[in-house]
């Protein structure tokens, strides 16, 4: 995968100051960042939920266990 370098940082915020300009462009960066932080939230809250899923098979898996001990 390829890796993106702080030359290729420069030259995309380079490009984005003359397309947006230099009034609009710290706004764009706020918007950037609310969305980069709402993602973020999503996954740390997606992985979170997977790993309570796992700790319910492994309660789920140690119920059987003992079921099996008692009969």
């Amino acid at each position: 995968m390829p890796t993106i370098g702080w030359f290729e940082i420069l030259i995309v915020v380079g490009i984005a100051i003359i397309v947006l300009g230099p009034k609009d462009f710290p706004i764009m960066l706020k918007k950037a960042g609310s969305w980069i932080g709402t993602a973020k939230k999503y996954m740390r809250d997606i992985q979170s939920e997977v790993s309570n899923i796992e700790i319910d098979d492994e309660k789920i898996s140690e119920i059987k266990k003992d079921d099996k001990k008692d009969e």
